[in-house]
């Protein structure tokens, strides 16, 4: 039995997504402003030796992409969470009808 969703419930639902957005985009202002603050250390300090900066660019890099990931492509509005949703509550239905018995 599947019942249309309420404005109330449509409203929460797309402020999460902005939410859920806005901390990407932030997460990816800080890793760009804090990468380039790296790379410049880098010039200044030592400028042709090891690009040693490649390391915290390239793992914290790899945790925005999943971020993005997440945000993007597996977002929470995935039809396993639907379905795991209405099982539980059939369950808890059940549990409460029995116990009224």
């Amino acid at each position: 039995m599947s019942t249309q969703p309420t404005e109330d419930e449509i409203y929460e639902k797309a402020r999460k997504r902005v939410d859920e957005k806005k901390g990407f985009y932030a997460h990816l202002c800080v890793y760009l402003s804090i990468n380039l603050l790296v790379v410049v250390i880098w010039l200044v300090t030592s400028l042709g030796a090891y690009p040693w900066f490649i390391f915290p660019v390239g793992g914290w890099g790899v945790v925005v992409l999943l971020h993005a990931l997440f945000v993007f492509v597996f977002h929470k509005d995935a039809l396993w969470e639907k379905t795991a949703l209405e099982r539980e509550a059939e369950k808890i239905r059940k549990k409460r009808q029995a116990d009224n018995s």
